[in-house]
């Protein structure tokens, strides 16, 4: 960054909203010499600092990054309306924390595709930093730019954009990304040379050697390779070796407020129960978990390099973990005299003990929160949820009984098969649940019940069961919402609810093909940024947008899908198959059950990979 801007930088950073955010210099920040690199990667988050520094995988990969001696990596996130107002009028190009260099000055963009949401944040980072948003436009000297993260599962939507995707787990499919890419400069190989090594690494999609066909009713005929060097299938990477693979001993600590600020520890990766709705349930699998003195060790070089007061332990099912209540009894013992506490974000209530619940409140008592999904038992056959009303009441008596006041119920709407009557099974629940609370003498209690109701819509992801499920239309949602909140007029009772037209345009861009990037870019040139904020949310422009491109919305979301209909995704193997994945959705429909992958093998796939599956 020339002088001039910097200048200009420091005087825009007095004018906008929390200057913390562009600033770097956090404590623990890794920053190698510019000139000491051979490679520099610019790790963006299309979200904003407070958002992309609670992203636990960012930690980890950037910390990995900087640990090859070649490269250099420092971060870039989507900047606010002020910040970024300010870079565009003094043509000054969006920058990383570390060095301030312009995006444009990297020869490697990463980008963590976390939300669909916020895709329109990817196109508008990449113009604020100078680097042309279409991957046709780039020429031999333009960074090259490409993602990992959960949405990358269906890459589609984004091929316009990206020079390459990185499906499956990133720890170890980075360093061979990157060793390549180095090795590639170093031969002098063409970009396109390079994009077609990259593509022979497992678990690497390169778009521009693959072109999809369509039928006359818009569904896809065909996909077709390009290149035959190209796969034809790309395989998901799974990193087998969990336990040693590499994590931080070491985090930046912010200067502002970040909504995760704590220690996170990652004990398992993976979930065998098989809930048909979850993406992230059969995508990572199989179960993989970090050894208890793994983690006691990464927790003490954690907590001394960063002073948290307050350490999570992070998984899909926490509660799954072998070992939990040893380590739980280990983490509680050494750091009591510290103050440091420890919370669980991802208990299920089957497995949820009052023992555990003690433990965890021996420093300070978080809320409990429980992910019920659905309001009857008949639903939450449907959906494989393996959870009991029995088991709710339960576990928020025991909490109440250990001292807790403060629940909160997550549920969903929109589920398949729902009828009213199991969105009253929610009003019921949650009544049961205030009584459960009443029921604990007033000497055991802890004052101040707060009851909070969520309710997120369905969605229906690619690679789960309901991947063929249609959405409900907007108003079919609004109307279940309404209801909804009828049934959860009860003293001590909130009730929050996800906006419908997100919900709707999450779920066209989730099961989108290659033509919704061209509503994604027509969306952003009409100004849709930041559409994860209510504030800036723009649904009119996003239904213009696919007027533009003579495409309906509806035949995205709201079309069930025959099974023999060509999926966009169905070219990536992620490990569970597609019969599999037929077979759970018919047991829906019938409302049968999956026993859990650890009381036997369910047949879903990952037995194909030796050494993979251990039941």
């Amino acid at each position: 960054m020339r002088p001039e801007q910097e200048r200009a930088v420091e005087q825009l950073l007095e004018k906008v909203e929390k200057p913390a955010r562009y600033t770097g210099g956090e404590m623990n920040t890794e920053v190698r010499p510019w000139d000491e690199a051979d490679l520099h990667f610019a790790f963006c988050f299309a979200d904003t600092y407070e958002i992309g520094m609670s992203y636990l995988g960012m930690k980890i990969l950037v910390s990995l990054i900087n640990s090859l001696p070649y490269m250099s990596c420092e971060r870039v996130f989507m900047p606010w309306v002020d910040f970024r107002a300010g870079l565009m009028e003094r043509g000054i190009p969006l920058f990383s924390l570390e060095s301030r260099k312009g995006l444009n000055e990297f020869d490697v963009i990463g980008f963590s595709l976390q939300y669909e949401m916020s895709y329109t944040n990817i196109l508008d980072m990449l113009s604020l930093g100078h680097v042309p948003v279409r991957a046709a436009d780039r020429g031999e000297d333009d960074p090259l730019v490409f993602a990992g993260g959960p949405c990358a599962c269906n890459p589609e939507p984004l091929a316009a954009f990206f020079d390459a995707f990185q499906i499956g787990d990133g720890e170890e499919m980075m360093v061979e990304f990157l060793d390549t890419l180095r090795a590639c400069r170093q031969e002098g190989l063409s970009r396109n040379e390079t994009l077609m090594r990259l593509a022979q690494i497992e678990g690497v999609y390169v778009p521009r050697f693959y072109a999809p066909e369509y039928h006359a009713d818009g569904t896809l005929s065909a996909f077709r390779r390009l290149d035959g060097r190209a796969p034809e299938t790309v395989r998901r990477r799974i990193l087998r070796n969990f336990s040693d693979a590499f994590y931080p001993d070491t985090f930046p600590v912010p200067y502002t407020d970040i909504v995760f600020d704590r220690i996170v520890l990652e004990i398992m990766r993976g979930c065998t129960r098989g809930c048909r709705f979850c993406q992230a349930g059969m995508i990572y699998r199989p179960v993989r978990e970090r050894s208890m003195d793994r983690i006691i060790a990464l927790a003490e070089r954690l907590e001394a390099a960063t002073g948290y007061e307050e350490m999570s332990l992070s998984s899909l099912s926490s509660g799954d973990y072998s070992c939990l209540k040893e380590l739980i009894e280990a983490l509680m013992d050494r750091f009591q005299d510290k103050r440091v506490s420890v919370s669980l974000p991802s208990m299920r209530v089957d497995n949820l003990v009052k023992q555990s619940l003690e433990e965890l409140s021996r420093v300070r008592k978080s809320g409990l929160t429980v992910a019920v999904e659905a309001g009857t038992q008949r639903l939450r056959d449907v959906i494989n949820k393996g959870v009991t009303e029995e088991d709710v009441l339960r576990s928020v008596t025991d909490a109440f009984e250990s001292g807790y006041s403060t629940v909160k119920l997550y549920f969903m709407t929109g589920l398949p098969t729902e009828t009213l009557d199991d969105l009253s099974g929610i009003g019921e629940l949650a009544r049961k649940v205030v009584a459960a609370y009443f029921a604990v003498p007033k000497d055991r209690r802890a004052k101040g019940l707060r009851v909070t109701c969520s309710a997120s819509v369905f969605v229906p992801k690619p690679f789960t069961p309901f991947q063929w499920a249609a959405q409900d239309s907007i108003d079919t949602v609004m109307e279940k919402q309404r209801h909804l909140r009828d049934c959860l007029k009860t003293k001590g009772v909130t009730f929050n609810w996800h906006d419908a037209s997100l919900s709707f345009l999450e779920a066209c861009i989730s099961r989108g093909d290659r033509r919704i990037g061209e509503v994604i870019h027509t969306a952003w040139q009409d100004g849709c940024i930041l559409d994860g904020w209510s504030e800036h949310f723009k649904y009119d422009t996003w239904l213009k947008a696919f007027e533009k491109c003579g495409l309906d919305p509806a035949f995205y979301a709201n079309r069930e899908r025959p099974y023999d209909e060509l999926l966009p995704w169905a070219f990536i193997d992620m490990g569970v198959t597609q019969r599999y994945l037929q077979l759970e959705n018919e047991r829906a429909k019938q409302g049968v059950t999956t026993k859990d992958c650890r009381k036997g093998c369910n047949g879903c796939g990952l037995q194909r990979y030796e050494g993979m599956c251990r039941v």
